[in-house]
């Protein structure tokens, strides 16, 4: 029965019992509905007579046989664009850390900072291609009067071509030790990024080139390619910024990079038990560009491991790096405050426990040693010119991170020099990521 006639026979039972009743005895009010009644009844009537339409017509069509319907035809310039197709993914992401640093012996030099604030994006265009970019900003203000700098971290387009390998191709990170790749202050323990993936390591170092990645069933990724490399020519022998960091000095981050001469780069990780890594990386390459009279290779490599079995998560990396026929280059040289070192390395060990968690509530402390060295040794210029080599310098870090939402964290360490104790300090750091 049609749903709409059931109020209407209530209704009319109502209005039947009303009419079995004297006329003397009916009210204004039951005279009323006696009147809907017949308003109503004619209402039925009519919604019967289209419900035996409307059946009568389905009956015949029914009958009739089905014929395919074609889709509506577009116009040649807009069939593809109207097409429907899946929307494609398009990811935002990013990363900041503000710093404050306060040396215990000369707490004038105290001093806060936004150490860098990076916006990325992933879009990906079918189910096998994604591009990757980043752009950084670091020191909060990039001016030419200012010491910050505007900078692109990533810019490569991947391609899957098998369920286990992807090409890459554009500007990325360099796969060497635990934190280059993964960089972000959710990352990694302390306030600021140890001393030996930053000196002997670059951080954060990319090259423009092409990259194969594989993962692989049994555990292993890997990593290799043709990439920009790094220019000795850019050495300053005026500028400690070679004895800080003598790569760090010298790289090119693809901002117009001399590529007469390549490098190549390999990695290995192996993650086929859970809660361990073990891996090892090499990059090597030419590095004058036909510039000099002299050419020179720089060789880097690391070996490294990560263990979290249960609340612990133990580390440890050492890496070393060599740069060839320095002698001839540092001649011209002699009389700077800084040659170019034909041996670097560094090496640290980390330990971190998951003390306390409590629903989003996550405090590790840590505790971390490094021995670093970014003049370990200088080819030889004779009596009298040859510099000494420098002192290494040992680093002890105490301290925690806590994070309290997801991807949000707060530092806080203490930092002992065994070399340079003025640079003994107090850190406190504020990190984000997503």
């Amino acid at each position: 029965m049609n749903k709409k006639t059931l109020p209407l026979l209530s209704t009319l039972s109502l209005a039947l019992m009303l009419a079995l009743q004297p006329a003397q005895a009916q009210t204004a009010t039951e005279q009323e509905l006696l009147r809907r009644v017949d308003q109503l009844a004619a209402e039925l009537n009519k919604l019967r007579a289209e419900l035996a339409q409307v059946q009568q017509q389905r009956a015949a069509e029914a009958a009739k046989p089905v014929a395919p319907v074609a889709p509506p035809s577009l116009p040649p310039a807009f069939a593809e664009a109207e097409r429907p197709t899946a929307a494609p993914a398009t990811v935002l992401s990013g990363y900041a850390e503000l710093n404050y640093n306060r040396p215990t012996k000369n707490s004038k030099d105290a001093q806060a900072d936004l150490r860098r604030l990076v916006l990325g994006y992933q879009h990906r265009f079918d189910e096998k291609t994604k591009v990757v970019t980043e752009i950084e900003v670091e020191h909060a203000v990039a001016s030419a009067d200012d010491a910050g700098e505007v900078a692109i971290e990533q810019a490569y387009v991947e391609h899957q071509f098998h369920p286990n390998w992807a090409v890459r191709g554009g500007l990325f990170l360099v796969p060497m030790g635990l934190i280059n790749e993964n960089h972000e202050p959710t990352a990694y323990y302390g306030v600021e990024r140890n001393f030996v993936e930053t000196a002997i390591i670059p951080s954060t170092w990319r090259e423009g080139g092409i990259q194969l990645v594989g993962q692989l069933d049994s555990g292993w990724t890997l990593q290799g390619g043709i990439s920009t490399g790094f220019d000795l020519n850019k050495w300053d022998a005026g500028s400690s910024e070679g004895r800080e960091s003598p790569l760090g000095a010298i790289h090119q981050e693809m901002a117009l990079a001399r590529s007469r001469d390549l490098s190549f780069f390999g990695a290995a990780n192996y993650r086929g038990i859970p809660g361990l890594l073990l891996g090892g990386s090499i990059f090597t390459g030419q590095a004058t560009h036909k510039q000099q009279a002299n050419e020179s290779r720089i060789t880097l490599w690391d070996l490294h491991a990560r263990w979290t079995p249960g609340a612990w998560d133990l580390s440890a990396l050492y890496s070393r790096g060599t740069i060839s026929n320095t002698a001839a280059l540092n001649l011209p040289l002699v009389g700077g405050d800084s040659l170019i070192p034909s041996r670097f390395d560094g090496a640290y060990v980390q330990a971190a426990y998951k003390l306390w968690e409590q629903g989003s509530y996550v405090l590790k402390p840590f505790v971390r040693w490094e021995r670093f060295n970014t003049a370990a040794a200088y080819a030889d210029l004779g009596a009298g010119l040859t510099p000494e080599v420098l002192a290494a310098e040992q680093v002890y870090t105490l301290g925690a991170n806590f994070e309290f939402a997801p991807g949000v964290v707060l530092k806080a360490d203490v930092q002992r020099f065994k070399q340079n104790k003025d640079q003994n300090r107090l850190n406190l750091g504020l990190g984000w990521s997503f």
